[in-house]
């Protein structure tokens, strides 16, 4: 059953009984909210790109802290042009040391037993998004403690109070960056012609999106190898096969179950069902990348097969950060292959987020050796 403690655990049985029935399912979300879950990979590749398909449910001026993430066409295009450039292919590799060295002070202070959440696929992007925005080092705790809580599955006080006080933080952040000019990303985008809310909610953006999905891809990456010793060894014997490794495991077992929801603008049929105007439409990720029409025997984690995975989506909100998530992830796996001859997962009762978007393991417990 959808949005169950077995769907959290593991969401493909779920969604691989769903797409046999079709394409397209209607739903009942934890909130009583009716919806419709995409699971077929064309009917998936299809919605993504759709623009009857919105991410705004509101007019525009009604929903707060626009962002790329909820707005479509011009707006979506507007807020998303200014961070293009810092996220091509070309531009992300040259942080390529940089990671690199973060990810070797990482792993310094990693031996014997470790929770490989905590010590390194959290930390590790979080600190290259800090470095990539322009966030002071001595701010980094505070904000690494808040983002703590915002990656927690209630909605709670301390969620409350996390959100308003980085919100603030990234406030204080872009006024600082506009009266004393400095060579990161806030420090560009504060010259773009965003207003002070565009601003914020765009930092805030790419500091939650660019750490909470490569960390769930590190940690879940790792998982996935440990229990494919067969290709861990062919990775050990092999690091050029790393590349490959990174796309599959995206397809595999990614970062996201979902895109975020999107809404209709107008009566549509999608794979055959209709839907009615102002339906939500949750594109499962996860399921389209393992439907048997798309890819030969999808559940078999295949490091040599082609790609075309919808793990960072596709159309206008195409994911700007794949470049960077995909470097992440072959330097963590690298280094962890370059450092620790011996991987052991040390527990079987692994526990995931509760969230119907994420895909991520609260925790991770391996020996390296």
């Amino acid at each position: 059953m959808f949005f169950s403690e077995q769907y959290y655990a593991d969401p493909h049985p779920v969604l691989a009984r769903s797409r046999a029935r079709a394409p397209v399912e209607r739903v009942t979300d934890p909130g009583g909210r009716e919806i419709w879950v995409v699971t077929g990979y064309a009917e998936a590749r299809a919605a993504l790109a759709d623009p009857r398909l919105r991410k705004r449910s509101t007019p525009p001026g009604e929903q707060p802290l626009a962002h790329m993430l909820n707005s479509d066409g011009a707006e979506h295009a507007r807020l998303r042009k200014p961070l293009t450039r810092t996220f091509t292919a070309r531009r992300v590799e040259g942080l390529r040391s940089g990671i690199e060295a973060t990810t070797d002070r990482l792993l310094e202070s990693m031996t014997g037993e470790v929770d490989l959440v905590a010590a390194l696929a959290l930390p590790l992007p979080f600190l290259v998004i800090c470095e990539l925005l322009g966030v002071p080092e001595a701010d980094r705790d505070v904000l690494g403690a808040w983002g703590a809580v915002l990656s927690t599955d209630s909605h709670d006080q301390e969620f409350e109070a996390a959100s308003r006080e980085m919100t603030a933080y990234f406030g204080g952040l872009v006024e600082t960056k506009r009266t004393a000019p400095a060579d990161d990303l806030l420090g560009a985008l504060v010259h773009s012609g965003l207003d002070d809310a565009e601003l914020v909610s765009t930092a805030l953006l790419v500091l939650t999106a660019g750490y909470e999905t490569t960390a769930n891809l590190i940690s879940t990456g790792v998982l996935v190898l440990l229990r494919h010793p067969e290709e861990l060894a062919a990775l050990r014997a092999d690091r050029s096969r790393l590349p490959g490794a990174v796309e599959e495991l995206l397809r595999y077992d990614g970062p996201l179950v979902t895109a975020t929801p999107r809404f209709t603008a107008e009566p549509v049929e999608i794979g055959g069902v209709p839907i009615p105007e102002q339906g939500v439409v949750l594109i499962s990720l996860a399921a389209a990348d393992r439907d048997p029409a798309r890819f030969g025997r999808p559940d078999e984690f295949d490091p040599t097969r082609p790609g075309g995975h919808l793990a960072f989506g596709h159309g206008a909100h195409f994911c700007l950060g794949a470049p960077l998530a995909r470097l992440e992830g072959e330097i963590a796996f690298g280094k962890l292959l370059d450092r620790f001859p011996t991987w052991e997962l040390t527990a079987e009762d692994l526990r995931y987020q509760h969230s119907p978007l994420f895909r991520g393991l609260r925790s991770l417990p391996v020996r390296l050796g």
